[in-house]
This record gives structure tokens, C-alpha cells and sequence, in this order.
């Protein structure tokens, strides 16, 4: 293996560019030639290689967004786009891709693999903490910390006008950053994905709440499971107190990622690195219990039933921690 490409596809994340960092100096110090392909798999269907070495990534550990830049490509998704991408990786003669991204993301690097053998190898970067064989995903952590900050200062609010807000966050199907902002940040209540909940049994839990003298309350809802206005508009029908929706939307995106999604994201850079030099493909790296693991896409684009049970046993704590 003498040159390698590194790509970032899908949502962007905090901490993607601390990991194209880590590919790209480890690339290099093992006498790698390493390009860098703008834009994700648009980019390598349309031939955006970049030149990359140790100076191209300096200063960029503690950025967040990707200096590759990121997009989702319609024209990947069907086998004609497929092909280009495969052609343009053989014009620039690359021995194998490291793709950082999500689910669907790897799920494209799959099909890819199974229809033109390009070897390739994914590290996991995206706010939901979607992903089977890795504990936690590049740029989670530092989602949530966002979505904390922004729900303490609602709290602020929240105690002095003594209302109900429903505060909408980003994790489409996976409850990671719901749940654990939920109990950092004091939530009375939290809707997440594959939890069974009733809006009437909430409406009963606040007025039973005001009557024993609570007067303001928090419940965060995960985008995947409901929106905030329509959460709001339930409550206040049934309650006739003071509700107020706020969507934090793309800010948990954004931002300088927190120290542990840059330690992940420098130990998974050079793990790829060193997996595709050791042959693996169809697969990503991840850690599990604090040591690197090689999971096949099919199995990381999979549910993690280990994952689900720890999202209610700490739903559970929410509630406990809320009366």
C-alpha cells in the first residue's frame, strides 16, 4: 500500500477534523502518500482530490466542522455514481479510502466494497452514537455538552417565569444525546425512540406537580420521536399552563470539540490507518471497553441492544431524580 484517501461523508460532527488530523500524520509516518477527497462521496464521484501532508492538517485539532468539507450524495446512492467514484479512485491510484462518518455512510462504503473492491476502512464520526463496535461515536460528547449548555441557561428562565419548556435535540433514531442531557441538565421527563410514553400521563404528572407547588419544568424530546411545537401545543390544550418550544437544532453540530472526542478521534485516525495497512476492509474501528475493535460495517450499521438497555436504565434514573 503507497497512497491512501481520506474522506468525511454525512453529517459533520465535532472532532472530524482532529481525526483526519490523526490519518494524515500517521499516514505519513508511515511513508504513506495520503490525498484528500472535498466533499465525501460527491467529491470522489466528481474528482475532488486534494494533495494532503503533516502542514495541511496543522492547527485544525481543536476546529470543529471538517476542513474536507462534508456532503450527501444522491448520486452515490445508485451504481452509476458508484462506478465514477470507483474510476476516480483509480485515476488517483488509491490503494485504499478511510471514510469518516455515520451509518448511512458506511452502509454506502459497504456496497461499494462488494461492487468494485476498493478496500476501505471507517471511523465512526457523528453526534448520534448510531454505531454498533464502538462505546462512543466522534463528536457525540461534545453534542451533548452542547445541548447541556444551552438547556442550563433555559433552566434559568424556565425557574423565573415559572413555565414549561420542551426543548426539541438533535439524535434522529438513537436517544443518546436526549437521555444523557435529560439527566445532566435536571429534565422532568424525556421522549425518546423505542421508549413507550403517553402524553396524557405527562399532562397528569404536571398538574398533579403544580398542585404540591412545582411550577416550572423541563422535558426534552428527541427529534427521531416527536417535535417540540406539537409536544407544546399538547400540553398547554391539557394543561392550560405556560408552554414554550425551543428546537436547538444544528449548534450541537458546531463548535471546538471537548478533550474526549479528540483523544477518540487521534486513536481512531491512526487505528484505520494501520487497519488498512494490515489488510482489513469493509469494516471500521472503534473502541469497546477502552481497546481498539474492527467491526464490519454490517454488524456497526446494526442495532446495539446493549446500548438500548443503558438508555432506560438511565431513563429510569431521570425519573427517579425528577419527583
Amino acid at each position: 500500500m503507497k497512497r491512501i484517501g481520506v474522506l468525511t461523508s454525512g453529517g459533520d460532527a465535532p472532532g472530524m477534523n482532529a481525526a483526519i488530523r490523526s490519518v494524515v500524520r500517521c499516514a505519513v509516518h508511515r511513508g504513506l502518500e495520503i490525498k484528500g477527497i472535498m466533499r465525501g462521496y460527491e467529491g470522489l464521484i466528481n474528482d475532488e482530490i486534494i494533495d494532503m501532508d503533516a502542514r495541511s492538517v496543522s492547527n485544525i485539532l481543536g476546529r470543529g466542522g471538517t476542513i474536507l468539507k462534508t456532503a450527501r450524495s444522491e448520486e452515490f446512492m445508485h451504481k452509476s455514481g458508484r462506478e465514477k467514484a470507483f474510476k476516480t479512485a483509480k485515476k488517483n491510484k488509491l490503494d485504499g479510502i478511510i471514510i469518516i462518518g455515520g451509518n448511512g455512510s458506511f452502509q454506502g462504503a459497504h456496497i461499494f466494497w462488494n461492487e468494485f473492491k476498493v478496500p476501505n476502512v471507517g471511523i465512526p464520526g457523528t453526534i448520534d452514537n448510531d454505531i454498533c463496535g464502538s462505546d462512543y461515536t466522534i463528536g457525540a460528547h461534545t453534542a451533548v455538552n452542547t445541548a447541556l449548555d444551552a438547556i442550563d441557561k433555559i433552566r434559568d428562565t424556565v425557574t423565573s417565569m415559572e413555565r414549561i419548556y420542551v426543548v426539541e435535540v438533535m439524535g434522529r433514531e438513537d436517544p443518546f444525546i436526549a437521555i444523557r442531557v435529560g439527566l445532566a441538565g435536571g429534565a422532568e421527563d424525556v421522549l425518546f425512540p423505542y421508549n413507550d410514553y403517553s402524553l396524557d400521563d405527562m399532562c397528569g404528572d404536571i398538574i398533579a406537580g403544580r398542585k404540591k407547588g412545582k411550577v416550572s419544568w423541563i422535558i426534552v424530546v428527541s427529534e427521531g420521536v416527536a417535535k417540540a411545537d406539537d409536544v407544546a401545543d399538547i400540553i398547554k390544550e391539557n394543561t392550560k399552563f405556560s408552554v414554550r418550544p425551543i428546537v436547538l437544532g444544528h449548534i450541537q453540530r458546531g463548535g471546538s470539540p471537548e478533550a474526549f472526542d479528540r483523544v477518540l478521534a487521534s486513536r481512531l485516525g491512526c487505528a484505520a490507518v494501520e487497519a488498512l495497512r494490515e489488510g482489513h476492509t469493509d469494516s471500521m474501528v472503534g473502541i469497546v471497553s477502552d481497546d481498539l475493535k474492527i467491526t464490519p460495517y454490517k454488524e456497526a450499521t446494526g442495532k446495539d441492544s446493549k446500548k438500548s438497555l443503558l438508555d432506560k436504565k438511565l431513563y429510569g434514573l431521570i425519573k427517579t431524580l425528577a419527583t
